[in-house]
């Protein structure tokens, strides 16, 4: 009897041992299909972001004539969006084409590097002289301060919103004084120079009297010539009064009565009521995101060395 029923158990055991393998193989499986999909939308998507797919407005017809324009958006420097290098490029094309009536530049940007703002004016006065019969035009979007107006300046017109923030013509040095924290925990700095002033302003030494008052003079100079080049941009317009350079801020509805702007207007407003061309097509240089990714990490490693010193800005 109990030789009869042995063979039926070691098939049971041997059956329930496959039917798990099986189960294993097929839980495997389907995990492993799990993960090559996953994997295959990753990629899908890395591509998406990747590839430029060009921006609808450039599918205005060949010859039809338009408005062109140019965004400039956040704080200008040499490492982002908004670099003298993307902007200059995109405003060259704009006046290149035969078909642009005018060009409108939108700008909405707190300020930023001095050099990419002087860069990017003095090429807008050549670009006007080059083509003295296509007209440049800013559209302040929600602010145009500092660096973001010392560009605005050159521009044949400027049009704000009521609420847009406008102005603040000055310059300023920021960076930090570590010496008291230094004295606390006991840390000696120990600074080797070959140079009297090498250590300019460096930020664990005690601050130098005549160091501090050369970084006076270098910020009096750049407002002086950014207060020149306002004057030159908007001449008999401008009504000056002693805070107007002071590195206050105006509201649109102010910088209208100030000379700061010449009227009220959006994008879309100034193509169709002042250039009188409402088709609008987009310049903007577009940075793909690999090009985003390798500016950043440039930009983080250089923001790491010179933010510990200080930084020069038209803020």
């Amino acid at each position: 009897m109990a030789d009869s029923n042995e063979p039926q158990w070691e098939r049971k055991v041997l059956e329930r041992l496959a039917s798990a393998a099986l189960a294993e193989e097929k839980s495997r499986r389907r995990w492993g299909i799990f993960f090559k999909i996953l994997g295959f939308a990753y990629l899908t998507l890395v591509l998406l972001l990747l590839v430029d797919w060009g921006d609808p407005t450039d599918s205005l017809p060949d010859g039809k004539k338009h408005t062109a324009l140019v965004e400039l958006e956040g704080v200008i420097s040499a490492d982002g969006q908004a670099s003298a290098e993307n902007i200059t490029e995109a405003l060259k094309k704009a006046f290149k084409d035969k078909t642009t009536q005018g060009v409108v530049l939108r700008i909405n940007s707190p300020g930023g590097s001095p050099v990419q703002s002087g860069r990017i004016n003095d090429e807008i006065g050549r670009l006007r002289a080059k083509y003295p019969t296509i007209p440049l035009y800013v559209v302040v979007e929600d602010m145009c301060a500092s660096g973001g107006y010392y560009i605005a300046a050159a521009a044949d017109q400027i049009y704000v919103d009521k609420a847009s923030v406008v102005g603040s013509i000055g310059v300023l040095m920021d960076g930090f004084g570590f010496t008291g924290t230094m004295d606390k925990l006991g840390v000696e700095r120990r600074l080797l120079t070959a140079g009297e002033n090498k250590g300019f302003l460096d930020p664990f030494s005690p601050q130098d009297a005549k160091q501090l008052e050369h970084a006076k003079l270098l910020l009096e100079d750049i407002h002086k010539q950014f207060i020149e080049v306002v004057r030159k941009g908007r001449g008999k317009r401008l009504k000056e009064t002693p805070e107007l350079f002071s590195g206050l801020m105006w509201t649109g509805a102010q910088a209208v009565q100030l000379g700061l702007a010449d009227g009220f207007g959006s994008v879309d407003y100034v193509a169709r009521e002042v250039i009188k061309a409402e088709d609008i097509k987009d310049y903007t240089v577009k940075q793909s995101l690999a090009d985003r990714l390798a500016r950043q990490f440039g930009a983080d490693v250089a923001e790491s060395m010179a933010g510990v010193i200080g930084r020069l800005r038209l803020r």
